[in-house]
This record gives structure tokens, sequence and C-alpha cells, in this order.
């Protein structure tokens, strides 16, 4: 583990690096433009600090999973939680090509033409060629670029399905630019072929250049050998999951020439292919899955998935962001507003999540041998909550106290002096009576990654880089893939269980047959990944969106806000309708092209149903 004054100088290099490669610029034209200053591509890519810079500009799109509501709402676009401030319009069912929120296409794309300038430019400097290991530098910025511009590509066959494919030279404005989509399988193929050409350039860890033995910390979240393989591991699950490997339901997505979009025949070798990928990179052996040590085997798994965020980046996390927005968004929106200044309390938990979380024993709430009960009030207080609190939320399992914050939890933050616990009931401290809009409409809020020292009212906050892709979820695609190609095999036990167990439940015992490997599994992935920025996409790959049991769209549920009048009033502890969204329609599966790409575009074809 570091000491502490390693860990400082490594937060400090991450704030550094934050400041100069992943500014928040929201200017999008800025990618298309050149300094005031400069008048040329010529005089930027003669220029090293202009070269680096469009470097670094092309890094600026990459998601900040934390920055929620606003900046990254696929979790409130799914069934994790509700926004009290903000309705993405998939959840009314005002999703059109015309309101296409949150729109990155255009984003994405200009990003994507960034990174081509800059490969066809970068090799004139000579400013940077001239200098001590010039040309290597060269080099691994065109690996950089090109991972990236791939990685746009990916995040938008993500959000858009198969996509226009640009090509390798930049077109001039009077080109033609009448392009269809490419298939999936030919847009998987690209973007895995130009990571793997960018694999080639970049270095396994950028090192410090006045001490070649030892990492460059503030060139942390640049792009490594790591990095990449992880990122294909990603790629490769999708590409053998249901929504896109042999989906006839998608049979009469086509382009105008008749080309069917989506592959017709289903290939189990793709799991093979998505389980190597995740083995290699856990194999690599850089990472370990971060534990706290703890003599109680529940607080074990508590402290280990509660520091996990704040701490654990170092020994966990693959691909970090240093800046992520995490203290002037995600915590503060999620905290209640009885901590110690303004608090914004409305990312709201679903009941359908809540539910989820199994009791500490392991066994799910529907269980009856499980201990779960929706009948009282404990009269002991715990460090987890207070005494008076619903026996629904009593012996459950260490992650539930971690991600899900109710009525009687300790406040995540510090504190109004003398209210230790939040109250949601209507007239508690931080219910509905009172406030315009600081509220949680199902009696619950979002908890996961809010550092307990945070103070808002003195501007206390602790910067942590977000953990784009980190160790546990390489270990849940492995598994995934491997129950799908090769079910009992016994590495799906052992890398379950070692996420299990830094989670503080006991080895799974029940049955290991492939249909019911595939429920745990993906039970473990929604809750170890949970507000990470996967779920959305998760409940798309399996086509389970419109299943009873992952309902996207319908009535989702809580507590009921509107009663209640202390800790332990049954008026507010009844399940209730909490908000209702639209019915599931299959054409949310992919979001709509914006209509002016449509018409400008006329060989481009539109997703069916928009």
């Amino acid at each position: 583990m570091m000491n502490l004054k390693d860990k400082k100088y490594r937060l400090i290099a991450l704030a550094l690096m934050g400041q100069l490669l992943f500014s928040s610029s929201c200017n999008e034209d800025f990618l298309n433009t050149v300094p005031d200053n400069i008048t040329t591509l010529e005089d930027v890519f003669t220029n090293k600090n202009m070269t680096e810079e469009w470097l670094a500009r092309i890094y600026n799109p990459i998601p900040q999973m934390w920055d929620q509501p606003y900046g990254t709402p696929w979790s409130g676009q799914s069934d994790e939680v509700n926004y009290a401030w903000s309705q993405p319009a998939i959840n009314s069912g005002a999703l059109t090509p015309v309101n296409t929120d949150p729109n990155h296409w255009d984003w994405y794309y200009q990003t994507i033409r960034s990174a081509g300038i800059f490969l066809e430019n970068i090799d004139m400097n000579q400013e940077i060629l001239e200098q001590p290991g010039g040309p290597q530098l060269i080099s691994q910025y065109k690996g950089e670029a090109r991972f990236l511009r791939a990685y746009f590509y990916w995040l938008m066959m993500k959000q858009y399905g198969p996509i226009v494919i640009m090509g390798e030279s930049t077109l001039p404005p009077e080109a033609d630019f009448q392009i269809p989509r490419s298939t999936w399988d030919e847009s998987v193929a690209y973007v895995l072929s130009e990571m793997d050409k960018a694999y080639e350039l970049v270095p396994e860890k950028h090192l410090n250049p006045n001490n070649p033995n030892q990492e460059d910390l503030q060139q942390t979240g640049r792009i490594t050998k790591p990095i990449i393989k992880a990122v294909q591991s990603q790629i490769l699950l999708y590409h053998a999951s249901p929504l896109f490997n042999g989906n006839t339901s998608l049979g009469n997505f086509k382009n105008q020439d008749g080309t069917v979009l989506f592959n017709q025949t289903y290939e189990e070798e793709r799991w093979k292919d998505a389980a190597d990928a995740a083995k290699e990179v856990i194999d690599m052996g850089l990472w370990d899955l971060y534990e706290v040590d703890h003599e109680d085997p529940f607080m074990k798994g508590y402290l280990s998935s509660k520091e996990l965020m704040y701490d654990g980046w170092d020994t966990e996390g693959i691909w970090l962001r240093p800046d992520n927005n995490v203290n002037g968004s995600w915590e503060r929106h999620c905290s209640p507003r009885n901590a110690n200044g303004q608090a914004w309390n409305g990312i709201a938990v679903t009941q359908e999540m809540v539910d989820d979380f199994r009791m500490a024993n392991g066994k799910s709430i529907d269980d009856p041998t499980s201990g779960y009960t929706e009948t009282g009030f404990t009269s002991e207080a715990s460090e987890l909550y207070a005494a008076g609190t619903y026996n629904m939320y009593i012996g459950r399992e260490p992650r539930f106290y971690v991600n899900v914050t109710f009525n009687g939890a300790t406040v995540p933050v510090v504190s109004v002096p003398g209210s230790d616990y939040v109250e949601f009931y209507f007239s508690g401290n931080s219910g509905k009576q009172g406030a315009p809009r600081d509220w949680p409409i199902t009696g619950y809020t979002a908890r996961k990654n809010i550092h307990p020292n945070t103070d808002f009212r003195s501007g206390t906050n602790f910067a942590r880089p977000a953990m784009m892709i980190r160790l546990g979820e390489i270990y849940l695609n492995y598994i995934e893939a491997l129950n799908e190609y090769s079910p009992g095999h016994p590495d799906i036990l052992i890398y379950l269980n070692e996420i299990r167990n830094r989670g503080g439940l006991a080895e799974y015992e029940g049955n290991t047959d492939q249909a019911t490997m595939r429920k745990e599994i993906r039970l473990e992935r929604q809750i170890e990944l949970m507000y990470e920025g996967h779920r959305y996409w998760d409940v798309r790959r399996w086509k389970i969106a419109d299943t009873e049991e992952d309902h996207q769209g319908g009535e989702f549920h809580g507590m009921n806000i509107e009663a209640g009048g202390y800790m332990s009033d049954p008026a507010f502890h009844q399940r209730v309708v909490a908000f209702t969204r639209t019915d599931w329609r299959d054409k949310f599966y992919f979001y709509p092209i914006p209509q002016r790409e449509i018409d400008r575009n006329k060989v481009l074809v539109q997703f069916p149903g928009y």
C-alpha cells in the first residue's frame, strides 16, 4: 500500500494532469478551429505546445461518469436512479430525431475529425522531432490519437448502432459526404483494428523523463497498452452479446442498398474471444482487487466497497480519469439536505434496485429463509443507521449500505451539527416538506463514491480520479463470457467469489448450471458496478429491457414521500408508485441520428421506430 506522502504526491500529480489533459470545455466548435493567434494548421503542427494542446483536446470528450445528472446521464435513463431536476427525453418517450439529448453525434464526429487532422499533420513538427527521443514521442502521440479516434467511434456505436466510418483521411469540405452506415461487424472490426495499430505505438506505462525507473504520475489517464487491452475486452463482450450477435429481430434494419446492418447468425466463438481478451488483461498482473483489512467479514466488505472509490483507484484502477467532477456534481446532487452546507438531495434510487440487494447471508429477499422482513423497526442503532430504522433495511449485504442512503441512514458527508441521520419522511430534515425540488422522489438517494469528510459549508472535498475501467469489471467481463462459451469452467466460481468476498458475501453455493450462473453474474454486475455507467448499456445488450424483472419503462416504486412525521412512521414506509416512464419500445435500444444529419446525408438510414 502507498504511504500517505506518496498518496498525497500522486493526488497532486493527478490534479495537475486533470487541468492539462481533461479541461472540461463544452465549446464543441473549438475542435474545428485553431487558437486566435494561430492562422493555419501548419502553424499549429510546427509548434510543440500547440500540437500537444491539440492532442489534449482530443481527450476532452471522454465521458465523466460522475458528472451526473447533467453531463453523463445514463444512470438516470436506466432503472438505477431518477433525477429530480432533469428528465432525459427517452424517459418520457419524447426522444426523437429532433430531440436527441444527450446528443454526442456532433461532438464525437468533430473529435474524430480532430484526431484525423492530428495524425495527418503531426509528422511536420520538427520541434518535437529534434528533441531527445522526439521520433518515439511522435509515434506515441500518433498511437494515442489513433486509439482515441477509434474509442469515440466505439462510444457512438453503443449509442447509435452501426455508424458511418469516415476513413483514414479527413475529407475537405467539398468532398462527397453521402456515406452509408457500415454494418455492425464492419464497425467492430475497424475499431479493433485501429486499436491494435495504436497498441504498437503507445507505452506499457508512461515513465518519468527525469527518472526512467519511475512512472510519470502526471501522465495518468493517457493511453497505454493495458488500457487498450481493457477497452477491447469491453468491445468484444458487447460484440458477443444477444443484441449484436445473431439478432434476427433487427433483420429488417438495412441500408438503402439492402445491406443488413446486424449479423443474423449467432457465433458462439465471440464469447470465447471476449473471455480470452478479459483473461489477457487479468493475467497482466498489474492490479489487485482493493480490500481493507478487518476482522469482521461484514465490515471488511463494507469498508472495502466504500473506500474503493476514493482510496482503491491506485490498486484496482486500470484507466483513470483525473478530472471527473465528482465533487462539484455527484456528491452534492446525492447528499441529503442535512449535510453541512448546501446539498441537493435528488438522485433517487428506485425500490427495484433496493430490492435486488441481498441479505448479509447472501440470500435473496424473496427467499423465505433469508430473514428479510418489511414488518417493524429496529430498536438498536448502529454506525450505519439510527434506532427506529425500518426493518427492510436491516441485515442487508454490505454493498447496500455503500450504495443507498435510506430513511434512518447516517449522513454520508459531514452533517449539520446534531443531525447525524437522514430523514426522508415528509417532514424530515431531507423530506419533501418545505423544499421546492431537492428531495428524492423514491425516498432513497445514491450513496456510492461520496467521501465521508466532504463538507460543503467549508468547501472541504477530496479529489480522486474516476476509474473508467477497473479490475472488478474485467473479472465480471471474463466470467460472463466464460459462462456463455464454457459453462461449468472452474474460473467462473473463482472470479465470481473474488467479487462476492470483497463485497462481504460468502462464497456462492447454489446451482451452477449456465442459466443460473447467468442470472448470478448479471446480478453481481448490477450491484458491483452500480452508477458506474454500465447498467443502461447492459440491459440493452442482454435484450432484457422489456422484461418484468429488469423493465426500463413503466412504473417504478419507492417509499411514500408524501407522508410521515417521525422516523418510524408507517405512513412513510409504504411501497408506492414513485414515478412512471413511458413503456419500453424496441427503438430505445439505440438513439436516433439527429434529423439534420439524415437530411444532409441522403444515404444515411435512421434506426427503425424513429
